[in-house]
């Protein structure tokens, strides 16, 4: 009846209600969770459906009013009391249990009277059941009576018609078998044909109209019963202008299985043209197929329809080929097209692409953020939405490359994977080709495979044609290459393609397509990761060699400038910005596994230290008057510096070399070190050696300050001793009693003094180191000078002690062993004292020296442990 409603007949059931079994075509036994309801037998009519076969033994003709072999019970009216029917009320159930194995119909074997009366008549008087009685009575004679009747009224036409056919039975056999001429017979068949002729003559034509409605009649039934196929042609053009091919389909199975195999001509004319627009169709359907673009629910729709019309060869392998070629050439597209935006803005703007909003992958929209492009010593822009603007247009390229990748790529791998297990073809065509088609799939994984890696090295090829032309072969230039490359891209570009190849690869490994198919694009992520790392640390030790115009001199507390800081930090932002690169992703190999890669880093490490050294150096020597003097300031917190500094604005050579003497020493103590802490950090290779080589590069520098600025300061001091010694026609052969300490040695103090003024209002560090350098080499010109003297009087060498004393007690915090060594050769020189009042005169005089300059000599006093290294 329904999809949830079945009836069937049954034999005879005590129960209402039963179990279902279910039994499935191959013998197996199953349970269901509903049972089904008995309900009482309705008579069935000659003219309603039935799902079961109904005896039609007990047929009765209606339209002749005749019986065919009814039993006479079954003829009686379907009221034989002949009084009015009134149904009862009573549930059908109760009178079931009440009259068990009984039946109200009246036909039937088992009829039961009283269920008949309570069903139809609960309600009648006993009257009216008198008078149904009689009714049933007077039926019951007519029945009885009609047969005879009949023969009684036609008995002597019964008599009539046995003599004729006695009479007519005779005179043949008297005849006898022969055919006679004039034989009775033989007059018979005469007259018959002539009314046979003259009939014919009669109704001829109307015979003939008979005929002719007859033949238009079958025609027209023909016609309305295989109305089906002698519309379908033009119903299958209908519907394929429709977009209908569903519709189509289905009838074209229909048809095929109804008229496929006919001898019928006008079935086999009509199939003819179905079959012509349905091969129409496949052609159709094919050309959609391999049309592109087209979205995979569209190919998986279009090969569905020509698997189910059993379309020739293989039209999934067809579109898998055709999409192949259409994602290589939407790449070249995209190289070209960008390559001519570049010529047709090469003239008005930088190069830079003002980029469509959808060029950039939805997936990279959060690359903005990363720690490499936070910094701001290249570039960095103020709100995000600026990228788009400032974009190179080969990182441009990259992106949009990588974008239409992931958009094509998806698609083609589940187009693949369909292919493989069979869900692009219906169940039809699933069971008919499944051998076939697991034939054909072992035979093309090999070409997919082919297709896939030519997808990959076109992509990489691609990019490296925009990012690393040189790692290029020969013939792949033209192909791939072909940039006009007008700056170099910067670390933080580099990092941003690396992160969206990385993102790339990560989507396509999503898709479950195998390691090996990708490893092209892990070759690429390393050389672009070592690439990016060379370009950063070559960009800063470029911008690292600008950090000397940045110099502005101010020196802090510890007598540094801003410039170590500035260097550390610049070093420290570009190790930043490669963290994401250096660091690797899951499957990538080390960008130090290779020991090439290694020496290089650390090669060009050791250059931006270097670098940085030679900024020193150029600032140390730099001519006075290339030094802009305009925002030179001080720390408020620290002495007056450089004496009249404040009043002329101007640094002398001399406090230049101190400021960058007390950088170096800062530098050799804390920067270099806390980069090595910071390359380590960040996994570089060779640190010690980094190390080893720019702390020589420094302390080479350093030494030749260092000896530079002795130089300056110590030679006039050296210079002055002599001619101190002997002005005024000195002799110390023949010389007065000391008096006290001269005026040249005096002098020579009050330099040194200007020496410790000048160091110490720069660097209290760099004092001791400064000053026992300058003392030792005017120890060593008093020993050389005391050596020279042939020959001392007792006043001379009294007054030759008292001023080697005196320097040597002065300056003793700041002596070496190389000036204790002089100040002995020189005392060695002298004649030793001759009396106690010699030595007392000394000591009176040492005395007197000191406490008249004990103002000046104060400097030269400890004032902590650490002021006694050198």
């Amino acid at each position: 009846m329904s999809a949830s409603k079945i009836v069937c007949r049954v034999g005879q059931a005590k129960n209402d209600k039963g179990d279902i079994i279910v039994t499935t075509k191959s013998g197996g036994k199953g349970t269901s969770t509903v049972s089904f309801k008995l309900l009482k037998p309705e008579k069935i009519g000659i003219l309603d459906q039935s799902a079961v076969w109904v005896d039609e033994m007990n047929y009765y003709d209606m339209r002749t009013d005749r019986n065919k072999g009814i039993p006479p019970l079954s003829l009686r009216p379907a009221n034989p009391l002949g009084i009015e029917i009134e149904k009862s009320k009573l549930p059908q159930k109760d009178l079931e249990a009440l009259f068990h194995g009984m039946s109200a119909d009246f036909t039937s074997e088992n009829f039961s009277a009283a269920w008949y009366l309570i069903e139809n008549h609960s309600t009648t008087s006993f009257e009216q059941l008198k008078m149904a009685v009689t009714h049933l009575k007077r039926q019951a004679n007519k029945k009885s009576e009609g047969s005879l009747a009949c023969v009684k009224g036609g008995l002597s036409t019964f008599f009539e018609a046995q003599d004729a056919l006695s009479a007519i039975h005779q005179k043949l056999e008297a005849d006898g078998t022969e055919k006679v001429e004039g034989s009775m017979t033989q007059k018979l068949e005469n007259v018959l044909n002539r009314a046979s002729n003259t009939a014919d003559t009669l109704f001829q034509e109307v015979l003939g109209r008979k005929d002719k409605a007859d033949s238009t009649r079958n025609a027209l039934n023909v016609l309305q019963r295989f109305k089906f196929l002698f519309n379908l042609p033009l119903n299958i053009k209908r519907n394929i202008q429709k977009g209908d091919y569903d519709v189509v389909i289905n009838d074209y199975e229909k048809a095929k299985s109804l008229f496929g195999k006919t001898e019928v001509q006008v079935f086999k004319k009509y199939y003819a043209e179905v079959e012509a627009g349905i091969e129409d169709l496949r052609e159709l359907l094919l050309k959609k197929l391999l049309e592109t673009p087209s979205t995979l629910h569209d190919q998986k729709r279009y090969i569905r329809y020509l698997s189910d019309l059993h379309a020739p060869g293989d039209p999934a392998w067809q579109c898998i080929g055709a999409q192949h070629k259409w994602t290589l050439k939407l790449m070249q597209d995209c190289k070209e097209g960008h390559m001519k935006s570049l010529k047709g803005n090469a003239g008005a703007h930088s190069p830079m692409l003002d980029l469509d909003n959808d060029v950039r992958p939805s997936v990279l929209g959060h690359l903005s953020q990363t720690a490499s492009l936070k910094r701001g010593s290249s570039f960095q822009s103020g709100r995000d939405d600026t990228w788009r603007y400032k974009t190179p247009h080969r990182v441009a390229f990259v992106e949009k490359l990588t974008k239409l990748v992931l958009s094509q790529l998806p698609n083609f791998w589940k187009l693949w994977i369909s292919y493989v297990n069979g869900s692009l073809f219906s169940e039809t065509a699933e069971k008919s080709g499944q051998i076939e088609r697991a034939k054909n799939v072992r035979q093309r994984q090999s070409d997919f495979k082919k297709m896939i890696q030519e997808v990959m090295h076109s992509l990489v090829k691609l990019i490296r044609g925009a990012l690393l032309p040189l790692s290029l072969r020969e013939g792949d230039g033209r192909q791939y290459g072909g940039w006009e490359v007008q700056a170099e891209l910067s670390g933080q570009w580099l990092a941003r393609v690396i992160q969206t190849i990385r993102l790339t690869y990560e989507s396509l490994t999503a898709l479950e397509i195998p390691n090996d198919m990708l490893q092209i694009i892990q070759d690429l992520i390393l050389d672009l990761r070592i690439r990016c790392i060379m370009v950063t640390l070559q960009h800063t030790a470029e911008e690292i060699k600008r950090l000397a115009e940045k110099e502005d001199w101010i020196v802090d507390n510890e007598g540094l400038t801003s410039l170590p800081c500035q260097f550390e930090q610049s070093i420290v932002h570009s190790l930043q910005s490669l963290k994401g690169v250096v660091d690797c992703k899951p499957g990538e190999a080390s960008v130090f596994q290779q020991s090439k890669t290694q020496e290089e880093v650390c090669q060009l490490s050791i250059n931006i230290m270097q670098v940085f050294i030679y900024c020193l150096e150029q600032l140390s020597t730099k001519p006075d008057a290339d030094i802009d003097t305009t925002h030179l300031s001080v720390d408020v917190s620290s002495p007056d510096l450089f004496g009249s500094f404040h009043e002329d604005f101007s640094l002398t050579s001399e406090q230049r070399l101190l400021i960058v003497l007390s950088n170096c020493c800062y530098l050799e103590r804390h920067t270099f070190l806390n980069i090595a802490e910071h390359f380590e950090k960040h996994n570089f290779q060779g640190i010690e050696k980094i190390t080893q080589v720019s702390m020589a590069s420094l302390k080479e520098l350093d030494q030749r300050l260092f000896e530079s600025y002795i130089e300056l300061k110590a030679d006039p001091i050296v210079g002055s001793l002599e001619p101190g010694i002997y002005a005024g026609y000195f002799d110390w052969k023949d010389c007065l009693p000391p008096a006290g300490v001269r005026n040249y040695l005096k002098e020579a103090l009050v330099n040194i003094i200007a020496v410790h003024a000048e160091v110490f209002t720069v660097s209290k560090e760099l004092v001791p180191r400064v000053l026992a350098r300058v003392v030792e080499a005017v120890s060593e010109e008093l020993s050389r000078l005391m050596q020279c003297v042939s020959c001392f009087s007792r006043n001379g060498a009294l007054q030759a002690r008292l001023e080697i004393c005196a320097l040597r007690d002065t300056v003793a915090i700041y002596l070496t062993p190389e000036s204790r060594s002089s100040f002995k050769q020189a005392l060695e020189a002298l004649p030793q004292l001759a009396s106690g009042a010699d030595k007392k005169l000394l000591e009176e005089l040492l005395n007197k020296f000191k406490s008249s300059m004990h103002l000046q000599l104060t400097c030269f006093q400890a004032a902590s442990p650490t002021m006694m290294k050198t």
